[in-house]
């Protein structure tokens, strides 16, 4: 038998005393009170009787904290409640959280999410006061300074039992199909829509409900400028005519989604000069070149297709942006005769950004490699939606659908307590702002430690050694900094 060195004389006992396991969760829940959350969801949410009740505000703060730490259902929020025992004597049993969800029907959870625009509205405030101001995000090396910029995109939620709404998807699966928005400027999930697993992509009322419920959220000021980005899935006739009408006397809206490439579309591209086409560029401003399958460099290429393209009957001022690259080995099979014999691959924008004016104080932003390259920007919501499936979202825990829909207004709760928490106390440790959910929880949120007591003062202590301890301390001051809200 191989002798080892490290488990010499080792002893184990199970006698520590105020250890936690979970450490970051005083980050999370102190944001929580800091703003405003907990107390107001309290508010919310209907009271019970008798006197073991408990403060089921609380209870919900309890429950997304424990989803943004990996809760996959009730039971196992109960049980990483044990590891908070030294903050929080009496965990939350499953029984409370479960009798929580049934109290979020259809006009409770209205108040929640009212309660959610009204905190949200306290939290911009902070984030424009805080050193760099409110974040705008940049395409091509440009800031889109004072415009707020919302993604809305669906997935596919699997289930392997029979729950409400679940239903054989698109891609052949089975399970649910949400609809969700959120902002690219924060990267907040503003909205999440439960729907069954069947249904349709381009569902214009679906989007029109996730619009406006979004629209609701967003603390928007006087004269704001939103742009909305879709991709070409929910392309459709009512969904342009609704984005066009979002437009009002005190906001701005632009838009950019995907177009589903028809014959007409196929044969106004074939009228396209060899001169009109221009470089796309990415997301750095640079050329965007790929190796093509013999291995010499390709350059994508954009053109405006608006004036050949017969547009009678869509919005007005409405423009269509041509994209063609080079198709992959795994696209050939997909090609259709047209693009097989031009051999080039093409996708199509619809926006109405106009191409002179452009977005309202980005120069260039009117160009067609611009609207090329904000639209394809609206992939990063691929990585939110990731997210999001991370915290909470990629399991529905019951088989009702109320309690399933509760659950996913839990989970966009978890989702902002995350993004706040980047964003006010992390803002300058951009390794930890921008990590995925498993990677800030293995280096900040499941940190280890030890809490001890000496003259009427609580120390929580951490290992001096850990790479992001000083940043774990930093935050937790920041957060005691954070003005009350009341």
């Amino acid at each position: 038998m191989q002798a080892t060195e490290w488990d010499r004389r080792l002893v184990v006992r199970a006698d520590g005393k105020n250890l936690v396991g979970h450490a970051g969760v005083v980050l999370l829940h102190r944001i929580a009170d800091r703003v405003g959350l907990t107390r107001a969801l309290a508010a919310a949410l209907p009271r019970g009787v008798g006197p073991g009740w408990r403060d089921r505000g609380m209870a919900l703060v309890q429950l997304a904290c424990a989803i943004v730490l990996g809760a996959r259902n009730v039971l196992q929020a109960e049980q990483l409640q044990q590891h908070w025992r030294p903050f929080f004597p009496r965990p939350v049993s499953d029984s409370t959280l479960w009798r929580t969800l049934e109290a979020i029907d259809g006009p409770v959870g209205a108040r929640v999410e009212r309660v959610r625009a009204v905190i949200r509205r306290g939290v911009w405030t902070l984030l424009a006061l805080r050193p760099g101001g409110f974040p705008w995000i940049s395409v091509c090396g440009r800031t889109l300074t004072n415009w707020y910029v919302l993604d809305l995109d669906a997935t596919l939620v699997t289930c392997t039992s029979k729950k409400d709404g679940a239903a054989g998807t698109f891609k052949g699966g089975y399970g649910h199909h949400p609809l969700g928005a959120w902002l690219a400027n924060t990267r907040e999930c503003v909205t999440m829509l439960l729907r069954p697993g069947n249904a349709a992509s381009n569902d214009v009322a679906d989007h029109k409900t996730v619009l406006a419920a979004a629209l609701r959220q967003l603390p928007l000021p006087l004269w704001s400028k939103l742009l909305v980005r879709i991709d070409g899935a929910a392309f459709s006739h009512g969904l342009l005519e609704h984005l066009q009408a979002l437009t009002t006397s005190r906001r701005r809206v632009r838009w950019v989604t995907g177009w589903a490439i028809n014959t007409a579309d196929e044969a106004a591209i074939a009228l396209l000069p060899a001169d009109v086409w221009n470089d796309a560029l990415r997301q750095d401003g640079e050329v965007h070149e790929i190796k093509g399958p013999d291995g010499q460099k390709v350059t994508y290429q954009v053109a405006e297709l608006t004036g050949v393209r017969d547009l009678s009957g869509w919005p007005e001022g409405m423009r269509l942006i041509v994209r063609r690259v080079k198709p992959s080995r795994r696209d050939l099979k997909k090609l259709t005769a047209f693009e097989q014999r031009t051999g080039w691959r093409y996708q199509i924008v619809a926006t109405n950004i106009p191409a002179h004016q452009g977005l309202s104080g980005v120069s260039g932003s009117g160009q067609v490699w611009f609207v090329d390259a904000l639209y394809r920007d609206h992939a990063e919501v691929e990585d939110r939606v990731k997210a999001i499936k991370r915290i909470g979202l990629g399991l529905l825990p019951s088989k009702s659908w109320q309690l399933n829909a509760a659950w996913v207004l839990a989970a966009t709760i978890a989702a902002d307590l995350d993004a706040w928490t980047r964003l006010l106390l992390l803002h300058d440790e951009p390794e930890l702002a921008a990590a995925e959910p498993e990677t800030i929880r293995r280096r900040l949120y499941h940190l280890p430690a030890r809490l001890t007591a000496h003259a009427r003062r609580r120390t929580l202590h951490l290992d001096r050694t850990w790479p992001w301890a000083p940043a774990f301390a930093t935050a937790w001051q920041r957060a005691t900094q954070l003005p009350a809200h009341t």
